[in-house]
């Protein structure tokens, strides 16, 4: 079913304004949150793929996190720089990169559970049970490949 026609379309009301308009508001203040801990929400999501082992390498990450490879590179040159993780090439395949979250990764990644469910909690303050039970259901719809 085609939902949008030239004469319906509205910028302001289609489905992809809403999607990034509140993308862009939780990556707003999900970051603003995250200061303390000197990384980004993007950063986080890296961390945490890493510290819960989803993903270990750098092709892993920006399929998971939906990413391109040119960013994710400067983001972990990032991560790198401010000492939470490693790069090290696989010892079976050389084109391949290994990552792994130094000691002070770890520390960073233990404290997001404390502080990114209070961001999102906050956004969805005025959502019941049944209606986030929903919107996650459709948000993964509406995102399945």
């Amino acid at each position: 079913m085609k939902h949008y026609t030239r004469e319906n379309f509205r910028l302001t009301q289609s489905v992809g304004f809403f999607l990034n308009k509140a993308r862009n508001l939780v990556l707003m203040e999900m970051d603003a949150a995250l200061k303390e801990l000197d990384i980004t929400a993007q950063q986080m999501g890296i961390l945490l793929s890493l510290s819960r082992g989803v993903a270990t390498t750098p092709f892993e990450l920006s399929k998971l996190l939906v990413i391109d490879t040119g960013l994710m590179t400067r983001m972990l040159d990032k991560l790198e720089h401010k000492g939470l993780l490693t790069r090290s090439r696989s010892v079976d395949d050389r084109r391949v990169v290994n990552l792994e979250l130094t000691a002070k990764g770890h520390g960073v990644a233990e404290q997001i559970p404390e502080i990114a469910p209070e961001v999102l909690n906050a956004r969805l303050k005025d959502f019941t049970k049944g209606e986030f039970d929903e919107f996650i259901r459709l948000l993964g719809k509406f995102s399945a490949a």
